[in-house]
C-alpha cells in the first residue's frame, strides 16, 4: 500500500540503531572513535550520534549506497576485511544488547542538508504514518515540515521514509544550535497560526511519534 512519488534513482539509506549494554556505552563510543576509519573506507557515513534524550544507551547512524548491489558488495567486502573483523566488529559485538536496520529513501521533494555550523544538537523524530505511503499523507506532512522550516528556529537535515522495515515510518532530523534554542524554538512555533493549522492537517495521518535528542560522535561527517 505504500505507493507514491518515488525518487529518479536508486539511492537509499540504511538506518542501523544499536541498544549498547549500559555499563559498556562507554567503552562502546571509544571504540568507534578509535576503528571507526575502518568501516567508513568501504562506503560512505552520513551520520552517527548517541542518544541523549528519549533513549539511553542507544547509537543511531546512517549510511547512503547507489544501490542494492553497492550494498551487497560492501557487506562482502567487510566480511573479508581482517583489520575491521578483529579490531572492531568481533570486540565490538558483546557490548551490544540489540541490533535493528531499517532501508529508507528521501522522500521526493527533500534533499539531504548539512547544519550551518559544527556543533549543536540533532533531533531524530519518528512518525508513525497510517497505511498508504505518500500518496495519502506526502502533501500534508510536506507541508508540516515546511510550516516548521519557515519559523527559522530550526534546520532540515533529511526526512526519509521506509521501504524494508515498518512502512510508513518517516524519519525526520532536525539540526538546532542547542535543546535551550529548539525548546524556545517549538514553543514559539506552537503559538503560530500557520504550524497549528499545518500540523493539525497533518496528524490525521499520524499513528505514533517518538522524538530523540542526539549528539554526535567525532566520527560522524555530521557535527
Amino acid at each position: 500500500l505504500a505507493t507514491g512519488p518515488r525518487q529518479n534513482n536508486s539511492i537509499f539509506y540504511e538506518i542501523r540503531t544499536y541498544d549498547i549494554k549500559p555499563s559498556k556505552m562507554k567503552e562502546f563510543v571509544e571504540m568507534v572513535n578509535k576503528y571507526f576509519h575502518l568501516r567508513t573506507a568501504h562506503s560512505e557515513l552520513v551520520g552517527f550520534w548517541s542518544a541523549e534524550l528519549g533513549a539511553m544507551n542507544k547509537v543511531v547512524h546512517v549510511w547512503k549506497y547507489d544501490n542494492f548491489a553497492h550494498r551487497a558488495a560492501v557487506r562482502h567486502a567487510l566480511a573479508n576485511d581482517k583489520d575491521w573483523q578483529e579490531k572492531f566488529l568481533s570486540p565490538a559485538l558483546p557490548l551490544i544488547e540489540k541490533q535493528h536496520n531499517e532501508v529508507a529513501y528521501l522522500v521526493p521533494w527533500c534533499q539531504l542538508g548539512k547544519p550551518p555550523k559544527e556543533g549543536g544538537v540533532y533531533e531524530w523524530v519518528t512518525f508513525q504514518m497510517k497505511p498508504g505511503g505518500p500518496a495519502l499523507w506526502g502533501e500534508a506532512f510536506r507541508a508540516a515540515v515546511n510550516a516548521h522550516i519557515n519559523t527559522g528556529y530550526t534546520k532540515l537535515i533529511g526526512v526519509f521514509h521506509t521501504e524494508y522495515g515498518l512502512l510508513n515510518t518517516v524519519h525526520v532530523i532536525w539540526w538546532n544550535e542547542s535543546p535551550d534554542h529548539r525548546a524556545a524554538g517549538r514553543h514559539s512555533a506552537h503559538e503560530d497560526a500557520r504550524v497549528v493549522a499545518a500540523v493539525r492537517d497533518s496528524v490525521r495521518f499520524l499513528e505514533s511519534q517518538q522524538n530523540l535528542l542526539l549528539i554526535p560522535l567525532q566520527c560522524s561527517p555530521l557535527k
